[in-house]
């Protein structure tokens, strides 16, 4: 079947509006995804590059930290960096763990932001491709009961009720691979977060360490190497 675009559009009328609601569900999914992939993949490359800077020191003073908060505009990195700067006077390294814990939770809702949509609409286009389908197979049995109507005609009918069921299952299959890799994208970003507070607070506290103070929480944790794409 030659599909150009006046007879899609034909389909699409023929499909009592089903077919529009699912091209604005593919609009919306698009743009989740296209935003979504630029947004978290640039945090990746340079949330990568943040943590591996503050690995190489052996101690993190002031200066160095408001160098890197600099240097790391619009990343939720940042946020942890300048929980040191903003208490100073902390020297508790127990409490600075809780406060950079804090600063990460506030951050992760900003990295699924909207993914919720694409969720919604990988389970919904299939359901509307279904319904799409039943609709158009509702008409097909009406012409069937008109004995005049030919053949092909019915099979032609069949031919476009399934268009509904396909496009849902396009839609569905697209968004949830996209959703997948998304996911994975955000939980990377929470590990590289998670390794950036365990390095801050193993490298704000190395002086009173190598001076033999005895802390009051348990042996320090080397980072973890960062496995990103």
């Amino acid at each position: 079947m030659n599909m150009t675009l006046d007879r899609l559009t034909e389909l699409a009328a023929q499909s009592d509006g089903i077919l529009y609601v699912m091209a604005v569900l593919l609009l919306i999914a698009l743009t989740v995804i296209i935003d979504r992939f630029w947004f978290l993949g640039r945090t990746i490359r340079r949330g990568k590059r943040v943590t591996a800077t503050v690995a190489q020191f052996a101690h993190l003073d002031r200066k160095t930290l408001a160098d890197l908060v600099e240097k790391s505009p619009r990343l939720p990195h940042r946020a942890l960096l300048e929980v040191p700067l903003h208490h100073s006077e902390l020297k508790d390294p127990h409490r600075m763990s809780e406060l950079l814990e804090e600063a990460i939770l506030w951050q992760v809702p900003k990295l699924d932001s909207r993914l919720w949509l694409l969720d919604t609409i990988v389970t919904l286009a299939p359901l509307l491709g279904l319904l799409g389908t039943i609709a158009g197979m509702v008409k097909v049995f009406a012409v069937l009961g008109d004995a005049g109507n030919a053949a092909t005609q019915i099979t032609g009918g069949v031919g476009e009720a399934l268009i509904a069921t396909a496009c849902g299952l396009l839609i569905a299959i697209v968004g949830l691979v996209c959703f997948n890799s998304l996911n994975n994208w955000t939980r990377l970003i929470v590990h590289q977060l998670e390794t950036l507070k365990i390095s801050m607070v193993n490298r704000l506290d190395a002086p009173r360490v190598a001076s033999g103070e005895r802390r009051a929480y348990s042996p320090a944790i080397h980072p973890v190497a960062n496995t990103g794409t």
